[in-house]
């Protein structure tokens, strides 16, 4: 039996942009271009009724904005996977849709191959995005002041492992690439991630990295 095609809707004000996405993804066999929008509002309310796998949605277009639409998607479906697909390398851009609860956060120069992982990867349930807002998020974190006082103690609620693995997450690393680093099980890895996610009362590992670099969380062996 095949498996049932990645169902993807895509969210964007410009049509040639839409058309150029619509036809790139159509050719790869596991997608379906459940619907398009040409603005947030629309978005919204195709989100509500195609119910699809995967929302690719652009930040700034007439009307709602981008995290406005995906703050109104997240709250019909809590558990939809909503890429932001988009220009703006904006540092503050970027944390507004990771804590508002993207799933990941895209540039729109990706190339065809990167685009095509970062969907299979979002409906999987991972976190992606781009490589140079990863590096912009790492940056934040190195310039980045301590931990608010009435937030720290949430941190207190996670083990040392938690924690290590938290500081594993604000570098992006992959429950592969964690386990390989601390020498556990993958499986051990998501558990300890499901956990931490759990009492920091977060939705996303990228929610879960943006708090890291907030708190002054750092990997290990970060230098």
């Amino acid at each position: 039996m095949a498996e049932r095609s990645i169902r993807i809707l895509l969210v964007d004000d410009h049509t040639l942009f839409r058309s150029g996405v619509r036809a790139l993804l159509a050719r790869h066999p596991g997608f379906e271009i459940a619907g398009e929008a040409a603005d947030g509002a629309e978005g919204v309310k195709l989100a509500q009724q195609l119910r699809p796998d995967v929302v690719l949605l652009d930040l700034n277009m007439p009307g709602i904005s981008g995290v406005e639409a995906l703050t109104l998607m997240l709250q019909q479906e809590p558990a939809l996977a909503v890429v932001m697909l988009t220009v703006s390398e904006d540092g503050d851009d970027l944390a507004a849709a990771l804590k508002a609860g993207a799933r990941g956060y895209l540039l729109k120069n990706i190339d065809a191959d990167f685009l095509k992982q970062a969907v299979l990867r979002a409906a999987a349930g991972e976190s992606v995005m781009s490589d140079s807002m990863t590096a912009k998020l790492m940056a934040q974190f190195r310039s980045g002041g301590a931990a608010a006082e009435p937030e720290a103690r949430e941190l207190d609620k996670l083990t040392p492992r938690e924690r290590e693995i938290l500081g594993y997450l604000a570098a992006g690393q992959s429950n592969k690439e964690i386990a390989r680093g601390l020498d556990l099980a993958e499986s051990t890895v998501k558990i300890h991630v499901q956990n931490i996610l759990k009492k920091l009362g977060l939705s996303s590992r990228v929610q879960a990295a943006v708090y890291a670099v907030e708190h002054g969380v750092a990997r290990p062996d970060a230098g």
